[in-house]
């Protein structure tokens, strides 16, 4: 399949420090990201917004070229890097389906195994969350129902990679407890089905329901996090309320094709771990209603390595066809 390339410049040049970054290394012309999407969606506003922050804090001096592919594949982006071993003039955005998508499609030729990592940047948080006048206080309020009403609750949710039913089936697990998860497709639809009473809980990311927190339409009841979420201090997480859990990281990083350079690697190891101490990454985080997690190309990988494990063990029972 033909994939349509946009091209788009974003140029910005260092003054000061410049690269100060692994001084042994310098790029030598431009670096190509590879983004799984079109412009405007999500990876693509990612990288866009990386590139400004590295601009504003004067960090780098090489123009970005920022591939784009108009029809949002995973494994069109993962086999870009893939198929340009040992170049360390590319990088590409990382998304949580970058774990999931080849497990899934056979079409994927490659998984993350044959990438390199680079650095991981932030988690997406999740929280559950109920119609306002819902009876449940706390996700163990609603574990307790299920547990006498199995049949009765449903969760809205998505697909079975999608990482709020990945959740869902996690909190089963480890409960022990069962109640339906209802694959929806948009989130608008999600909230619909939840405020009609046809689905009792919902998983989302904080910055999906900012209005309907604020209006008081939806109640927040756990946070599917380590610790507690910046944005929301006050609500416990599902280990306070004693729910154990398996930690399922939705994050985004920057990865790179296999082969490349243990130099290269160290320059973008010490240029983001400046970016992410600027006030411009940390008013980002912010504003998005992200969590910072910042994790070297070692420890990455092993991040990786657990998620993808994890991800693969939870498809194989919720009955999904693994295909690698």
């Amino acid at each position: 399949m033909r994939a349509f390339l946009t091209m788009i410049w974003l140029l910005f040049f260092a003054l000061g420090a410049g690269e100060a970054p692994a001084q042994s290394f310098r790029h030598n012309g431009p670096i190509e990201v590879a983004i799984q999407s079109g412009s405007g969606g999500g990876a693509d506003v990612f990288a866009r917004t990386i590139a400004r922050i590295l601009e504003k804090e004067k960090l780098l001096s090489q123009p970005l070229r920022v591939v784009n592919n108009s029809r949002a594949a995973v494994p069109w982006a993962m086999a870009y890097l893939a198929e340009r071993k040992g170049n360390d003039h590319v990088i590409g955005i990382f998304t949580d389906a970058w774990v999931a998508t080849p497990l899934l499609r056979e079409d994927a030729k490659y998984t993350v195994k044959d990438l390199t990592p680079l650095v991981h940047l932030l988690l997406q948080p999740s929280i559950v969350l109920v119609k306002a006048d819902s009876p449940y206080a706390t996700l163990k309020d609603f574990i307790d129902a299920a547990k006498k009403s199995p049949a009765r609750l449903k969760q809205g949710g998505g697909p079975a990679q999608a990482v709020e039913t990945q959740q869902g089936l996690l909190i089963q697990k480890a409960t022990g407890v069962k109640w339906e998860i209802v694959s929806i497709s948009k989130k608008p639809a999600k909230i619909a089905d939840l405020l009609s009473g046809n689905s009792q809980i919902i998983i989302q990311e904080p910055s999906h329901v900012t209005d309907e927190l604020k209006s008081g339409t939806l109640r927040a009841i756990a946070a599917l996090t380590e610790k507690r979420i910046s944005s929301l201090p006050n609500l416990s997480t599902a280990r306070e309320q004693g729910v154990e859990i398996p930690f399922l990281a939705n994050g985004r990083g920057i990865m790179a094709p296999p082969g490349i350079s243990k130099e290269a690697i160290e320059f973008w190891e010490e240029l983001f771990s400046r970016m992410v101490k600027t006030p411009s990454w940390r008013k980002y985080l912010e504003e998005t209603r992200v969590e910072p997690y910042f994790l070297k190309s070692r420890d990455f990988g092993q991040l990786l390595d657990q998620q993808s494990a994890l991800m693969r063990s939870n498809l194989q029972e919720a009955g999904a066809k693994v295909v690698r």
